[in-house]
């Protein structure tokens, strides 16, 4: 039976055999996961065997869409690419949006799922329903960029590309995907395990429509949502004027916009590098997404080049975080990111990572004198040549490029100071210190996919003020606040819409648009159950890959060393009991597994 929301088909392709197959997509996947991230979750739980190496052949990489992309639907333009990290070994899930999601949705399949190894570099031209591998050995070794170009001359001006640069190619574990040119599906290594897979690219295009089953129950949905994202102040007016950049300032006022690799929380020079400043100096026009209100995207030039970005966590992991305070140079860093095609926030960390382990004399000599011959000079806080420099190196994987491209963790394991990784699960930390902000800190604790702030973005309620305020420093009713927003963000990136509608619309706006647009009845608390049951799904894969509760924890750094100045000076987090009491309320015992009765409760025995 196909549901509305969905065209009832998944795509498998075997890159080792060349061969595809449709099957039909099981209504209660798409009953019990919604789509997106939550239908991709459960075919990676069931098909993938425990402890198979990410770069294997054996690991699965999936491309799957949600029951709102195509329908018109406000910020309705994400989907989702789910693997297992080269980065983490956790379970990944990363998304991205643009143009991609629509096109993806429109070829009639809900779900792409790729496994194998191609003999040769390839890329998949997905045309409707017509399936081609072709040769992608003439591509390989461009950017995304060229790649991009190449391949919508080639095909089709109107067909849309998702595709890796050379840093997938070279195995950086942190390599993106990228759709758009400069869209990236960015966090975990999934271009890593793209390129691995030998797979340059997918190429799609289509005329499938999205069916719905309520059209008119779904256009009042629609049009409710829309209306609110039109009102609430931060999609109305912030985020469209400064785009995510306008964060900087915010973020730095609180004393927790983390600075020198976490070592203060407060950037003097924020206001070079805000969002206020971008837009006086290197802003060329605004960019959304398709059926996107907002536009949060921001075209830039600098003196030499130009391109997207950067945005808010790019600014701070290129900037602050390494003591830089050159938004041009930022700028150009984030050009290379996108263009050889990695993630930003593990970059900008890692390079900081060194940066301490430089000042504080752990390099050895050998190393320090590599350093000084590819950059330049020192590898010192404040240094933007060198970022610039690094971001390349990581790119193609080359000289100190090669320890860069392995991550902060085993960066700062191979120096013999894991701790200076500001990484959670071995996945970096974003853009706000949890010194600052309690419920951030207990949600990268938590995450499935390691630091991560897009699994509950707790910065909404702690300093927005979205959709209403907590006290930043209590550790009173974080736990149930987190667990709330976990939950929400997983049907949000199952629903196939972006994370910024949950600055203003509530589960039964999200409700409302799901139970139109499938036909069935549903409710707000309904809906966060599934949310749950994705989520336990998540921690149930990372469990059978030998996670334990020791990972459910942050950096001795933010127990261990106060901020030094700024609004949240003296502040250290007590991670223990509000962890206690996250378990209790997931229902998992005191090791953070799920009970029996709870795994029961949510179809998961």
């Amino acid at each position: 039976m196909v549901r509305g929301g969905f065209h009832g088909k998944i795509l498998r392709v075997d890159l080792s055999q060349k061969q595809v197959s449709v099957e039909t997509l099981e209504d209660n996947l798409a009953r019990d996961y919604i789509g997106g991230r939550g239908l991709g979750s459960a075919i990676l739980w069931d098909e993938l065997p425990p402890k198979i190496d990410p770069l294997s052949p054996r690991n699965k990489l999936i491309l799957a869409t949600g029951p709102l992309n195509g329908t018109g639907a406000a910020l309705s333009s994400r989907y989702e690419m789910v693997t297992k990290s080269p980065l983490t070994n956790t379970i990944l899930s990363t998304n991205s949006g643009g143009r991609f999601p629509i096109a993806l949705k429109s070829t009639g399949f809900d779900a792409l799922v790729i496994e194998g190894v191609a003999k040769n570099p390839c890329y998949l031209w997905v045309d409707d329903q017509k399936v081609e591998f072709r040769d992608a050995s003439p591509l390989w070794g461009l950017n995304s960029h060229q790649t991009t170009d190449r391949l919508l001359k080639e095909r089709s001006p109107q067909a849309a590309v998702a595709c890796i640069g050379p840093a997938g190619e070279k195995g950086v574990l942190f390599a993106s995907v990228m759709n758009e040119k400069d869209r990236a599906a960015g966090r975990g290594g999934a271009g890593c395990v793209m390129g691995a897979k030998k797979l340059k690219a997918v190429v799609v295009q289509g005329s499938h429509k999205t069916p719905i089953a309520d059209p008119e129950g779904f256009q009042e949905a629609r049009k409710n949502a829309l209306t609110i994202l039109s009102e609430a102040p931060i999609t109305k007016n912030a985020l469209k004027e400064y785009g995510t950049a306008v964060l900087i300032n915010i973020i730095n006022e609180y004393g927790a916009l983390p600075t020198r690799n976490f070592q203060e929380g407060y950037f003097p020079d924020a206001d070079s590098v805000s969002g206020e400043t971008l837009k006086e100096l290197l802003y060329e026009r605004s960019v959304a997404c398709a059926t996107c209100s907002v536009a949060c995207g921001r075209a830039t030039r600098t003196t030499d080049r130009s391109g997207e970005g950067p945005e808010y966590e790019t600014i701070w992991a290129l900037g602050p975080t390494c003591g830089v305070k050159d938004l041009e140079v930022i700028a150009e860093a984030n050009y290379n990111c996108n263009e050889l095609g990695f993630d930003t926030i593990s970059a900008g960390n890692t390079i900081a990572c060194a940066m301490e382990l430089w000042e504080r004399g752990y390099l050895d000599k050998a190393t320090q004198d590599i350093i000084r011959e590819e950059l330049g000079g020192d590898l010192r806080f404040g240094n933007g040549e060198a970022v610039l420099k690094c971001t390349e190196l990581i790119g193609r994987n080359e000289g100190f490029g090669k320890y860069l491209a392995q991550g902060s963790f085993r960066l700062a394991s191979r120096f013999g100071h894991p701790e200076l990784s500001m990484s959670v699960k071995g996945l970096e930390l974003p853009a706000y210190d949890p010194r600052g902000f309690r419920a951030m800190g207990l949600a990268y604790a938590t995450s499935n996919r390691g630091g991560c702030h897009l699994r509950a973005y707790l910065i909404g309620p702690e300093a927005l003020a979205a959709p209403y305020a907590v006290d930043r420093f209590t550790s009173e009713g974080k736990a149930p606040l987190v667990k709330l927003y976990q939950d929400l963000s997983a049907v949000i990136d199952s629903l196939g819409l972006c994370i910024f509608t949950i600055f203003a619309l509530n589960p039964d706006h999200y409700a409302s648009l799901l139970s139109t647009v499938t036909g069935e009845p549903l409710e707000a608390r309904q809906l966060l159950k599934m949310g749950e049951r994705i989520w336990n799904l998540e921690r149930l894969f990372n469990l059978r890959e030998g996670f334990t509760k020791q990972d459910d924890r942050l950096p001795p750094r933010f127990s261990q060393e106060t901020l030094p100045r700024g609004h949240s000076k003296n502040q250290v987090v007590d991670l223990a009991p509000m962890l206690e009491e996250y378990y209790r309320l997931r229902g998992w015992d005191k090791d953070g597994v799920p009970t029996e009765e709870k795994l029961k409760e949510l179809g998961l025995e």
